[in-house]
């Protein structure tokens, strides 16, 4: 499979790395007289602690990765996080993480041949997906706190393409993907708010984006939405049933995704 570009479907191009320190930033302006303990529903299990920890702690991996210019799966997960002892260091701890990612950025040619868990093999891979996990998470945040999320339509796009283009390569840490397989059946994601159609195709032997049907024919269930709501609902922060989700077509192919495509 070569890697899928959401510009082929008329997307705006996003830029990851400034990206990723725009949304930490809100991230981070949204702990702001945050109580550490607040439960974060989208993330069950979770505080808000654990939230921020996380995702500087994923911004710092994904640098030592950039810097490493690793060209196979690492052995070790020991990296130097420096996690305050307090949560009033928190916020800025998470903000200088972004600083970090920059930095590693800055240093590594986002051509570079790089391994990645996912289908791009090179350092422009961990840009995108450490935005994507920027993202979510900040949006995990606001829910926590009941600040109204909001995703730039850009974003939303290639975070929908970037999902879906890499969702196959998940099973060593989302083993119910491999529950998505068929008789040659399709799914369609298609936006309602402009340009955006991702057309997903169970096999017997997996599943996978197929970009050239994405634009062309019916589908044998269809999901729409705007893009934002549509990124939501794939990485399980809107729930199915939603209004603002329409579908059609069956249902029984529809529940087998959602069953199984959690990330």
């Amino acid at each position: 499979m070569m890697p899928s570009d959401s510009r082929e479907r008329g997307a705006t191009p996003v830029d990851h790395r400034a990206a990723i320190a725009a949304e930490t930033a809100r991230f981070v302006a949204a702990l702001e007289n945050a109580d550490p303990a607040t439960e974060v529903p989208s993330c069950p299990g979770w505080t808000l602690a654990d939230l921020v920890r996380h995702t500087g702690s994923v911004q710092r991996w994904f640098s030592a990765l950039l810097h490493a210019r690793v060209q196979e799966p690492p052995r070790s997960r020991d990296v130097d996080l420096r996690l305050p002892d307090r949560w009033d260091g928190c916020a800025d701890w998470l903000a200088e993480s972004a600083t970090v990612a920059a930095e590693a950025f800055a240093a590594t040619d986002p051509d570079l041949p790089m391994w990645a868990w996912g289908v791009d093999q090179h350092a422009r891979f961990w840009a995108r997906r450490m935005l994507f996990e920027t993202l979510m998470h900040r949006i995990d945040a606001e829910l926590a706190l009941d600040l109204p999320p909001a995703i730039d339509r850009p974003s939303a796009v290639d975070g929908i393409d970037e999902f879906l283009v890499n969702l196959p390569f998940a099973a060593s840490f989302a083993p119910k993907v491999a529950n998505l397989r068929g008789p040659d059946r399709t799914i369609r994601f298609r936006a309602t708010d402009g340009d955006g159609d991702w057309l997903v195709r169970l096999r017997p032997d997996g599943f996978g984006l197929d970009a050239s049907g994405a634009a062309a024919g019916s589908a044998d269930a269809t999901v729409r939405g705007t893009a934002a709501d549509l990124l939501l609902l794939v990485y399980g922060r809107l729930p199915h049933e939603a209004e603002a989700i329409t579908y059609d077509g069956d249902e029984g192919l529809l529940t087998l995704w959602f069953d199984n495509s959690a990330f």
